[in-house]
Formats: structure tokens, sequence, C-alpha cells
């Protein structure tokens, strides 16, 4: 705990005070849309759009202004016709920029009752990868070209149009695109007519059907050149991929995906796909994976496109997961919407939890439940150990502050507490439930309340009281544990305590706990729910040879410190793989992490990663990899880094050797992933063996002589990058430029930061700001980097630092300016970066991401400790176990 006190010391120290903001007000309530009429006219050419709104309004109480949100966009006339009367014209615009709201002024007072606003305005076709934005791709005969895409959420539609711009403020929408003829144009809902248009022979007018009421985040338009695989799902919607023109092909793998989802979810929610078709497009620049829009989804190009031959397994998982995703929000988020940001987790949390259960129906040979643990309980975990941490429901205003939430939190603890609560009412109930709460609040706004109270009554059990001590408070308790044998019975103490990554603090949560027993590890022998303190268990005929394994399954939301005795008794069901898998894998990351936190020695960890060589299961294996991965970035200050790499390739060679290179018969997408996983792992250790395997398929691969299998490809790429020279680099960089797919780009580009001579990573931190990198890709080419080597990391950090104005220019707010700060800086050890960090962004404000920098800063004084505490005794474990028995 001493060291516990320290790094909060100097936290405090760190802390800054946040500035000041304006105080936030949400838009006045006297004037209310109802239908939106909105034609778009996007200049391809010049980046500019024209636009007409004729909105529908109800005026509620009497007023002489319309105040709505609006930003980067010029209003030229507006004017409002009430009911029956005669058109006012408005005799002012006042824009608040920092607000991005604008206020109508008008003449006399507008009545109370039904009337129309007219708007006329132009805005910019921004490179921001937001609102209405231009995006750069090349035609097949090699013409640069640009389209007209949309990303709204959270607070972008005031860019595209004026706009009541809350998620509460629901409206119908119809709207028209005049376009070039000889581009695509779509919208949320189908074509219902298309026209010439009157002035220009080249333009066509598009006009779509009337939406359903909805948010003005999810409304969403494109306007380019594409191809498109389409289908109808079992319950009659038409489904639709679109692919860059000549790729139709690589649309069919997420087509299947979504035709065998929207029945699922059809089913699992009792309640119909509200709309006609589904539309899923692929955009070249995009910022996020994907974008729920109602009927027309966006994503990334490597989240929705495969390749039979040049895609490699996890790209397919990937594809799956966030199609399943993204299908679930069009009920839950799009039908049921959250009433404000606070309630962002509800959209995400759940989306981020169907999105395995529907990949689960979809392809059961994945294992994606354990993956889950990995992906996103553990890391969920790691974050919310943080004292920079935030609760699930946080409240927001300005949209900065919107951006922000957008983390592990929302998505990933969001969705591992619905795991939770899932398990603790079971499925009957909880699907119950969620059938009340869409059909109590479609077409309307809900908060976390109203889904309690749904599945309080579907259960009979205290939801609201259990889940507030996990969605209003920061943080999860780890669950201590010790026992004692009675003649037959087994009696369990168990308390609880707030877990942080500086050490446990007092914390109170209503945490559901099942137990179970190695007479059977699959299933749960007793269900408590610790609603205190501590409390005693006894467990009936329970004999001394037997283990007892808390949380089985490994899905409530806390990590366990066990007596040493009742570890011990765990450990030959790591070795005999009598445990689960995934409470494998559960077990050696609580351990992990107690380890970081000071509550053990790292040397514990060790000891017990070296039971897991007859580990099978990749998942298992993905974890502890990430594990040393960590431990390896933080012995990357010492001078024994190289001994941790040898622990690496022993523990790894037997498993190796197992798989070989080539796939065999019978093999299936688990063991595509593990091999990829265990030849990179082996490969970047430096095992002479794997390195003199992966340059001689390199060479051949790239004569042309034997094609890599799209599975080999990363871990030859990093292996023979980590090991390479300037020539190795150039190579790599040819093999970029000729890729056709932006899948093997991006594979390519995540593992350019793995050459070692600073020259050549000053070449790739150069190539990442270039034309040949898109922009969302040149996060993970510098993140690449600074994640490769000591080296690398100061370099990386550096070149942040000295091409700021750039990369802030480039993303402002938005969650890609966070994750290159956190990917940048995360790895330091020494408390006096976490100072120069803090005070480069006092001077360099980056509001979107002043947690993360708060984080960040926590997570380098956490890793200097740690390496104080814990560097000498690793030391010595790692020479030890290599020296010859006296």
């Amino acid at each position: 705990p001493v060291v516990a006190r320290s790094v909060l010391i100097k936290l405090r120290a760190i802390a800054r005070t946040m500035p000041e903001r304006r105080p936030f007000v949400r838009l006045p309530t006297d004037v209310y849309p109802v239908n939106y009429g909105l034609s778009l006219k996007p200049d391809l050419i010049d980046f500019t759009f024209e636009g007409k709104l004729e909105a529908l309004v109800e005026v509620t109480q009497a007023t002489n202004q319309i105040v709505m949100n609006c930003a980067d966009i010029d209003i030229i006339t507006a004017s409002f016709v009430p009911q029956g009367g005669e058109e006012i014209n408005a005799t002012g615009f006042n824009y608040q920029n920092e607000d991005e709201k604008v206020t109508l002024s008008f003449p006399s007072a507008l009545q109370k009752g039904f009337g129309t606003l007219k708007i006329d305005f132009v805005g910019e076709l921004n490179d921001k990868m937001k609102g209405f934005y231009r995006s750069k791709y090349t035609s097949p005969t090699g013409e640069i070209r640009y389209a007209a895409v949309t990303q709204f959420e959270a607070t972008d539609a005031r860019r595209a149009f004026p706009c009541w711009d809350e998620p509460a403020i629901k409206a119908t929408f119809d709207i028209t695109l005049i376009v070039p003829k000889d581009r695509v144009a779509l919208s949320n809902m189908n074509v219902i007519d298309r026209k010439p248009h009157p002035d220009d022979e080249n333009l066509v007018e598009v006009k779509f059907a009337t939406t359903p009421i909805m948010s003005t985040y999810l409304v969403a338009f494109v306007i380019g050149e594409y191809d498109y695989v389409e289908s109808q799902s079992s319950d009659g919607v038409m489904v639709r991929v679109y692919t860059p023109v000549g790729k139709a092909e690589q649309g069919k793998f997420a087509l299947e995906v979504a035709t065998k989802t929207l029945p699922f979810y059809n089913d699992y929610f009792s309640v119909p796909y509200p709309l006609p078709k589904i539309d899923l497009i692929a955009i070249a620049d995009f910022a996020a994976g994907a974008m729920e829009n109602w009927g027309l989804v966006t994503y990334r190009e490597t989240a929705l496109l495969i390749d039979p031959k040049n895609s490699c397994s996890s790209s397919r998982q990937w594809v799956a997961l966030v199609v399943g995703h993204e299908l679930a929000h069009q009920w839950f988020g799009n039908l049921v919407t959250m009433e404000w940001w606070t309630h962002l987790w509800l959209n995400e949390g759940f989306a981020s939890w169907i999105e395995y259960l529907c990949v689960d129906h979809c392809f059961p040979e994945y294992d994606i439940w354990t993956q889950f643990v990995s992906a996103d309980y553990t890391r969920a975990l790691d974050l919310d150990a943080l004292d920079s941490s935030h609760p699930i429901e946080v409240n927001v205003g300005h949209p900065s502050e919107v951006d922000e939430i957008f983390d592990a939190i929302s998505y990933s603890k969001g969705a591992s507490v619905i795991r939770m609560l899932h398990n603790y009412i079971g499925d009957e109930d909880f699907r119950k439930g969620m059938n009340a709460y869409l059909l109590k609040f479609q077409h309307k706004n809900a908060s976390t309340e109203d889904l309690w109270d749904c599945l309080e009554q579907a259960s009979g059990k205290p939801i609201a009281a259990v889940m507030g001590s996990w969605t209003k408070q920061m943080g999860f308790p780890i669950i201590a544990v010790d026992q004692e044998q009675v003649s037959d019975d087994r009696i369990l103490k168990i308390s609880q305590k707030k877990f942080c990554a500086s050490g446990p603090h007092n914390g109170d949560w209503m945490v559901p706990i099942s137990i179970c027993t190695s007479e059977d590890p699959k299933c749960t022998k007793l269900k408590v729910l610790l609603d205190r303190q501590e409390t005693t268990i006894t467990l009936n005929s329970v004999g001394p040879d037997q283990w007892i394994k808390i949380n089985p399954g490994t899905v409530g939301f806390y990590r366990i410190q066990y007596s040493s005795s009742m570890l011990e008794s765990l450990l030959p069901g790591i070795r005999d793989l009598s445990l689960q898998p995934v409470d494998r894998l559960g077990l050696q990351n609580d351990l992990f992490s107690l380890s970081r936190a000071g509550m053990i020695s790292t040397v514990e960890v060790l000891k017990l990663m070296e039971a897991f060589l007859n580990e099978p299961n990749y998942t298992v294996w993905s974890d502890l990899s990430c594990n040393l991965g960590v431990l390896s970035s933080l012995l990357s200050h010492t001078d024994f880094h190289e001994e941790i790499q040898e622990f690496i390739r022993d523990l790894f060679t037997p498993i190796g050797l197992k798989l070989g290179w080539d796939s065999k018969p019978g093999e299936g997408h688990l063991d595509a992933l593990l091999r990829s996983l265990v030849l990179g792992k082996l490969g970047k250790a430096g095992h002479k063996p794997t390195l003199e395997e992966a340059r001689r398929r390199f060479k051949d691969h790239v004569d042309g002589k034997q094609v890599l299998p799209a599975d080999l490809r990363s871990p030859v790429y990093l292996t023979v990058l980590k090991h390479g020279d300037s020539a190795t680099l150039d190579t790599m960089l040819k093999l970029h430029k000729q890729a056709d797919m932006q899948e093997e780009k991006n594979r390519i580009e995540r593992v350019l930061g793995a050459i070692s001579a600073p020259d050549l990573i000053q070449k790739v931190l150069n190539f990442a700001l270039s034309e040949d990198v898109r922009p969302q890709d040149t996060v993970s080419v510098i993140g690449g980097v600074a994640g490769s080597s000591k080296q690398g990391r100061k370099a990386a950090w550096k070149f942040v630092k000295d091409n700021w104005e750039e990369l802030y220019n480039r993303y402002q707010g938005g969650f890609l300016i966070s994750r290159l700060i956190k990917l940048t800086v995360d790895g330091f050890a020494i408390d006096k970066m976490a100072v120069e960090v803090k005070s480069f962004f006092e001077s360099h404000p980056a509001p979107a991401a002043e947690r993360t920098v708060q984080q960040c800063c926590e997570n380098i004084l956490l890793n200097a400790a740690w390496l104080k505490r814990d560097a000498e005794d690793i030391h010595q474990y790692l020479l030890q176990r290599k020296a010859p028995p006296v």
C-alpha cells in the first residue's frame, strides 16, 4: 500500500484542474420539428453543397426566435409560414459558434400552432470524416475521385443541415438528393422517384420515402460509385451490401451474415425490423469501425469486405461481429433511442454484448464467448481499475464531452455488466423484459431506469438495486476468498473491496456470485448475492480433495483474490485442463492485474504462466500473449529485456512445434487464429527456426513463387521486419503500394513499426502522414512504432509532438485523437514522462481527449511503480530458472 499511496500523491499533483467550460444548455423546447423536408445538392468538384430545408414545426409557446444547432453552415435566407398565414422573413441569424447553435430572429412573435420553417443554406464537404464529408477513392481506371458521405453521431448532423440535433428530438425525414446522373445515391429509405434535374441534364433528383420518426444522428446519405450484392432475408427484408466498383464479390460474406442476423434479432426481440430495406456500405475514409444509420449502415472497408483468397480468419470474425453489432442497433438505439448521451452505454453496451450472441448463433465454431472475455471483459476491468475511469452512466453536455465517452467503459464494461445481468436473470426473463421495453418505447426515447423497470417486472428480481451499483459508480470489487474444511463441508469466507490499479480501497457493490467445484467445473453449485462487505457461505458435502472456483464462466464483473491454499489447489485444473478455458484465462488474468497493483509479486504470475504448457485454447493463449506483451514492454526499460524474450520463446515453442506452419485437414477457424498468434509471438521474440522459416516464405511470397496464405501474412511480415534492414522495409512498402485490398494495406501498416533501426523508424513515421496511408489508419502506424520498442516509443512521442498541429487538425474532436495519444504514451514507465505528457497537453489542449490524457499519466506512474517494485525479483527469477540444478 505504500507504493499505492505514492502513486496517488503523484497523481493528485498531476491531476490538472479541468479548464472551465461554458455551462452547456440543451435547446429550448418552444419550437419542435415534426418533419424535415430536406433537399441537398453536393458539388463533388468544389467540395461544397447547397441545401434547402422545409420543416414542418410546432410552436408550443409564442416566441420571436428559433434556436437550432448549426455548425460550419451559412444560412442564406430563412422564413416561417404559419399554417394558413403569411410568410414572415427572419431578420437576423446570430451564430453561437462555440455552442454550435444559430438563433433566427423574427420581427414579430410566432404564435402557437403549426407552421413551415424554410431555410436555404450552403456548406462545405469537409475532409474531417464528420458531418457531410468527402471520401477519396481511386476509380478502376486509376483516377482519383471523391464520394460525398455522412457521419453524424454524436453531434454532426448540424454540419449537414440546421436541425434540432439532440437524440430525444425525433421527427420524420423526407430527403431528396440532387446528384450527377452516373452516381449511386442512397439514404435511410428506399428510392421512390428519380427524375432529371430541370436546370442541368447531367444531374438527377433522387427522392426517398418518408422515414419513421427518428433522431437526427441516424440520418445518412451517400453519393458515389458502388457495386452491390443483394439478397432477401427469410423475413422479407431486402438486404444489399455496397462495395467499391469491381469488388461486389467481397460483399458476399457480410451479406450472408446480415441475412442470417436479421431473422435472429427479429426472433430474439419479437419485434420485426421496421424498414423495407437495409443497405450495408463500405466507405473508403471512415473514422469509426461502422455506424448504425437506420437502413443505411456505413462501414470501414476492412469491417465489411472479405476476399475469400486474401482475407484472414480474424478479419472474417471482425466483419461478423461488426455486422452483428450494427444490426442490433436497428432495434436497440434506432427504434428505441437513449434520451440523452448520458445513457449512450445502453446503446453501445447492449450492442457490444448481443453482437457476440448473434455471432455465436451464426458461427458456433468461433467459440466467441470465450473471446469476449479476452476482448471486452478484461479490457474493461483494466481501464476501470484506474482512478481516472468514470461510471458507465456519466453526465455529459458539450459535444467534446460526448465524444469522450465512446470508450471501453461504455462499450466493453457496458457489455460485461449486461452479460452478468443476463446470467443473473436467465435468458427467458431477459427476452421477456427486452420485448416489453422495445414495445413500450418504440419510436421514443428511454433511459437506463426504463430498461431496469421492464427487466424487473419480467424477472421479479431487484434489478434496479443490483445494477445501480454497477452503472452509477465507477470501478468494481475484488472478492477475497478464504476457506476452511469442517468435516464434509467447506466454509467460505468472502469479502469485497474496491479494486484499484494502485491497490484495494473500500467499496460496496451488489455482487451476484456463483461457485463451482472440481466435481463439475461447468455447473454452478451455489449462487448468492453478496450485498454487504463480507459473508460466510457453507458448501455441503465438498470433500477436502475438491477445489472450489468462484465465478465459473468468468461472468461476474470482478476480480478474485484466493487464499494461497485455494490457489494452489486450482493449479492442477490448469495443467490437466479440467477448469474451463474461460476460467483458466480468468485466473491468469486476475493474477496478472493483482501483480500490477502490487498485491502479489509478478514472479507468482510467471510461475503460473509456466503451467500453461499443455494449453490448447486460442483465446487463453491470446490473453497470455497480451499480458506477456505488457510485461515485455515494461521490461524494455531494463537491461534484461532479452531474458523475458527467452521466457516467451520457451513458453510458446512447444505449441509452435505442435501446430507447425501449414494448416492440416480438419482444422478450423480457431486453429488458424492460434497458428498466426503463436508464430508471430515466436518470430517477434527472435526464435531462430521461426525467423529462418519466415524469411524463406517471405522471399517466395515476394518473388511470386508461393503466395503466403492470408493467415500467415501478419506473423511473417512482423517477424521479417523486426529482424530486418532497409531492404526489408522497402520491400514491405512496395507490397503496400501494390495491395489492392484495404485489409492487406492495414495488415502491413500495423506491423511497419517493428523495424528497429532509428533512421528506419523515422522513415515509417513519415510514411504514416503520407498520401499513401488513409487518414484513419495513420494512428495505427504511429501506434505500431510506439508499441514495438523503447526507441520506437521515444521516436513516436517526439513525432506526435512535432506534428501536433497537423494531427490535431486532421482529427480534431472524435476518438481517433484519443486513440493516438493512448497508443503513443501509455507504455512509458518513468515518473517524469507523466509530467512531460501532462504539460504538453496543457499547452496543446485536446478537449475530447482530456480523460485519455489523465488515464495515460496514471498508467505511466503505475508502470514506474511496478518496475521499481518488481524488476529485481523478475530478473532474479528469469536468471535462476535457467541455472543448472546444483
